[in-house]
């Protein structure tokens, strides 16, 4: 599987331009990934110096990508689609948030997709609406 990976805030807390704290677990999942034989794409916002302190950053922690803000490490972004081929993104700005590393590696190893359960958001969302309905007089 092809994997993109943000940095600030997914492997690292978000301290940008600046480098956060480590995320727990965050360089030892992916490094467990890479080992079962995923394939992982670093995909940030970060460019020029501040993605090769980000490289450099991982790259000390033992963690390598295949390619960087690209599918492949030759790729000419000049005149590549800016869109990335990738099977799946982990970031800290999916809907519902980052999920605990633990839970991705799982979701990620059994094949059992991440799901967010809305029960209560939803009840309290139909709960108001109704409540807004029976207050509406007979033409409004």
């Amino acid at each position: 599987m092809i994997i993109a990976v943000d940095f600030d805030g997914t492997i690292v807390e978000h301290k940008y331009p600046a480098i956060g704290k480590p995320i727990p677990f965050a360089i030892e999942t992916l490094k467990q990934l890479q080992n079962e034989r995923h394939i992982l794409i670093l995909w940030t916002v970060r460019e020029g110096r501040l993605l090769e302190e980000a490289i450099a950053y991982c790259a000390a922690q033992g963690l390598h990508f295949f390619a960087h803000n690209a599918n492949f490490p030759e790729e000419n972004r000049t005149n590549a689609a800016r869109k990335l081929t990738a099977d799946l993104f982990i970031d800290d700005r999916n809907f519902g948030g980052l999920p605990d590393w633990g839970v991705i590696y799982q979701a990620i190893k059994n094949n059992v997709p991440f799901s967010l359960s809305f029960k209560e958001n939803f009840a309290e969302l139909a709960t108001a609406q109704e409540k807004k309905k029976k207050k509406r007089g007979w033409f409004s």
